[in-house]
């Protein structure tokens, strides 16, 4: 493939109209206004306000332009895989836009071309590498006509929202199946259903995954696509790497995982710090060390050099550049609290959470523990998950857990199921107030676990800044 960098032929560009400069203006004001008072990066209200005043300007900015997009979707890993992937190319030389503080609904999306965008509409001669919600890929899609489409897992999330894994996994395919030739198509080989989107395509496929000789996961309750994406017959695993996504093969019609272009051949996690990998390619094999932790992150940075394996992107300096990326917003983010130390763990889904408290065990965590859930719709209305996600494993570890949110109730009623005495536990509803109570009681020698799904999360970490402990969450 040729440079990433290079637009796409699309005619004449149209040049810009009033609507659309008074979309940009609107947009990059509205943005302005909201970190001014505080309530935001303007992450979201950027694109909700210019859409307002033009719907097509995200069309207009990229599509029409011809703009290249490396646009990354999936279940989970799509804010590290992004960061990953934003690294790697400008390591690489490339100038790169991105929607760093992980906004990615449609009115997110166009906020990464509004903002990034002068008030002529020109975007920065480079790539946008945009992270983009499962559901809202359909959509904006279209308007971006992405060079490189990334596919990282799929599992059960937000059911209410998104409906079966069948519905999501047929509307990416949609999306893949629409791709020009010369766009590549990414997809995670060790998860059954994603290795088999838009099979019969015909243009540039790069296949990514774990190719170790052990297992590091077993098929939990948890677990999703464990039958035939072709017959529905039961797959037998040689090994399980992550939930569902092992080294597998279907017994009732012979279809076996792909061929890895990208595989990880080894792993080490090192506590909550670190993970080492080698990572091997169609030219070369790298010996990577990420200041993250977890087996899904060698994922994420096996994806993210998929991505420029399919864009034809050199990778000489791709080890220093992993090697830079510390933790997303929420990603086992370490902040220091006057003296005390908080981790953030964000999780939004059962495999999520499941990563996430195994990543903790390696250290004997939580003790102490903040537990926060909410019921919003971009959290997801829908708790029922809640029930298979292991808290059994976590429960014995814990010291004291102050149980927070708008479904704190249902979260301390599933801890009690899941062995943790109700002597433990304190439920505080209020975020604050939560804080402040599961602060006040922490020992001097332990640290703080706040395990929580999205908007919580960032209600917490707001409070954090406001004390000093931290900046901006869209800064990380």
């Amino acid at each position: 493939m040729s440079s990433p960098t290079r637009r796409r032929q699309t005619g004449a560009a149209k040049s810009l109209t009033f609507r659309t400069f008074l979309a940009l203006a609107a947009g990059k004001t509205a943005a302005r206004a909201t970190q001014l008072a505080g309530r935001g990066g303007g992450t979201a209200i950027t694109g909700m306000v210019a859409r307002r005043v033009d719907p097509k300007i995200l069309e207009k900015l990229v599509l029409d332009r011809g703009e290249p997009v490396v646009a990354i979707t999936g279940s989970n890993g799509k804010t590290t895989t992004a960061r990953f992937t934003a690294a790697l190319l400008r390591g690489e030389g490339v100038i790169v836009s991105h929607n760093s503080a992980g906004a990615n609904l449609v009115q997110g999306v166009t906020s990464l071309a509004v903002s990034y965008a002068d008030l002529r509409g020109r975007l920065p001669k480079g790539v946008l590498v945009v992270e983009i919600d499962e559901g809202a890929l359909p959509r904006v899609a279209p308007e971006l006509a992405p060079r490189a489409l990334l596919v990282t897992d799929l599992f059960r999330d937000q059911l209410d929202r998104f409906g079966e894994i069948y519905a999501v996994a047929d509307a990416i395919e949609s999306v893949a199946d629409a791709l020009p030739p010369d766009a590549a198509l990414i997809v995670n080989a060790d998860d059954p259903m994603v290795a088999t989107l838009a099979s019969e395509r015909e243009g540039i496929r790069v296949t990514f995954g774990l190719e170790l000789d052990r297992s590091t996961d077993e098929i939990t309750r948890a677990a999703d696509t464990i039958r035939c994406p072709r017959c529905r017959a039961d797959l037998t695993y040689r090994h399980v790497y992550l939930s569902h996504m092992g080294d597998y093969k279907c017994a009732g019609c012979g279809f076996e995982r792909p061929r890895l272009d990208v595989a990880v051949t080894s792993l080490e996690v090192v506590g909550l710090d670190r993970t080492r990998c080698e990572i091997r390619t169609p030219s070369a094999s790298l010996a990577i060390e990420i200041p993250q932790s977890g087996v899904h992150i060698a994922y994420d940075a096996a994806a993210a050099i998929a991505i420029l394996v399919g864009l034809d992107v050199p990778l000489e300096h791709a080890v220093e550049s992993l090697a830079s990326v510390g933790p997303a917003f929420g990603r086992l983010e370490k902040i220091e609290a006057d003296g005390r130390s908080i981790v953030l763990a964000f999780a939004k889904n059962p495999t999520s959470y499941n990563t996430t408290l195994r990543a903790l065990a390696t250290e004997g965590e939580p003790r102490q523990l903040l537990i926060a859930a909410s019921n919003t719709l971009v959290d997801g209305e829908d708790f029922g998950w809640l029930w298979d996600v292991d808290f059994e494993s976590m429960a014995p570890k814990v010291e004291r857990a102050v149980v927070s949110g708008t479904r704190a109730d249902e979260l301390a009623n599933r801890l009690k199921y899941a062995g943790l005495s109700p002597r433990k536990m304190i439920v505080v509803e209020d975020r604050c107030d939560a804080l402040e109570a599961a602060l006040h009681g922490l020992p001097a020698e332990r640290r703080l676990v706040v395990l929580s799904g999205y908007t919580p999360l960032i209600e917490l970490r707001n409070e954090m800044r406001h004390r000093g402990w931290t900046g901006r969450y869209w800064d990380v």
